[in-house]
C-alpha cells in the first residue's frame, strides 16, 4: 500500500529531526507527537523528547487525539514543568518544535491571533500559547500546514503572533518550502502534485530552487512506524 498524503506529511517532519535532538511539543500538536514517535522509532533513537504534559521522553505507544493526554507520561525517564521547557529553549538546548498556524507569509510570519487585527478582531484564534517565543529560542524551528491554500499561506498575515527572520521550513501537504526575511522558495513538492498546482494554492510569491525535488516515497520502516504508532489513523483527519 503506497503512502496517503497525510503519511508523507509525518515522514517529512519525522526527516527533519536528527539522532540526538532535543525536541518537544506544545498544545495541540498531535501530528508532530507522531512524528517524533516515528523518528525515534526508526532514524533517531537517541532523540530526547520533551513533551509539554511534563514528561521527558515518554514512551508513546499509541497516538491520542489530544497532545496532552495524560497517557504521554507512561513511561517517561523524569518530568519537567513548563516554566523548565522554556528555560531550556532560552537556553538553546531545544533543537526543534514544530508549530502550527492559522496563516503563513512569506517573510515566515505567522498568525495564531486572530482575523482583523488585535485591537477589533474578526474571529479570534486560539492564541500564541508561548510560540512568540519559544519559535525566536529554538534552533531549528519548523512551520507546519497541514492543508494548504490561499487562505492559509498569505501575502501578508493579519495579524503577526510569531516573526523569525531565519531560513525556516515550512511543510505542508504539498510540499516544503523555505521561508524567511529573504522571501519563500519551493524546495520540494509532494509526488501527487506540480509546482504550479502548489502556486494555485498559495497565497504568496515564491521562487523555485534550481535544485527542486520530488519528494521519494517514505521508507517502508517509516510507514511501518506509523500505522503502528497511529492505528486509529488520526493523522488522516488532518491533513489534507
Amino acid at each position: 500500500m503506497s503512502a496517503t498524503h497525510a503519511e508523507a506529511l509525518v515522514a517529512a517532519m519525522a526527516a527533519e529531526l536528527r539522532d540526538g535532538d532535543v525536541v518537544a511539543t506544545g498544545v495541540a500538536s498531535p501530528l508532530a507527537v507522531l512524528a517524533i514517535a516515528v523518528a525515534r522509532a526508526t532514524h533517531a533513537p537517541r532523540l530526547t523528547y520533551l513533551c509539554c504534559v511534563g514528561a521527558v521522553d515518554p514512551e508513546v505507544r499509541r497516538l491520542h487525539p489530544s497532545s496532552e493526554d495524560l497517557a504521554y507520561l507512561g513511561g517517561r525517564r523524569a518530568e519537567l514543568s513548563i516554566p523548565d521547557l522554556f528555560d531550556h529553549a532560552r537556553r538553546g538546548r531545544i533543537d526543534t518544535i514544530f508549530f502550527g498556524a492559522a496563516e503563513v507569509d512569506a517573510a515566515g510570519r505567522s498568525n495564531m491571533s486572530a482575523t482583523g487585527s488585535i485591537s477589533r478582531p474578526a474571529v479570534k484564534l486560539p492564541g500564541v500559547a508561548g510560540a512568540a517565543a519559544l519559535r525566536r529560542w529554538v534552533r531549528r524551528p519548523v512551520l507546519v500546514m497541514p492543508r494548504q491554500t490561499r487562505r492559509n499561506l498569505v501575502e501578508r498575515v493579519q495579524v503577526a503572533s510569531t516573526i523569525d527572520i531565519r531560513p525556516t521550513p515550512l511543510l505542508t501537504d504539498l510540499g516544503r518550502f523555505e521561508v524567511g526575511g529573504a522571501g519563500a522558495v519551493l524546495r520540494a513538492h509532494r509526488p501527487w502534485t506540480t509546482p504550479a498546482e502548489v502556486a494555485e494554492r498559495t497565497g504568496f510569491a515564491f521562487a523555485v530552487a534550481d535544485d527542486l525535488a520530488t519528494d521519494a516515497a517514505p521508507h517502508p520502516a517509516t510507514l511501518e512506524a506509523i500505522r503502528a504508532i497511529d492505528p486509529d489513523n488520526l493523522r488522516e483527519q488532518l491533513v489534507g
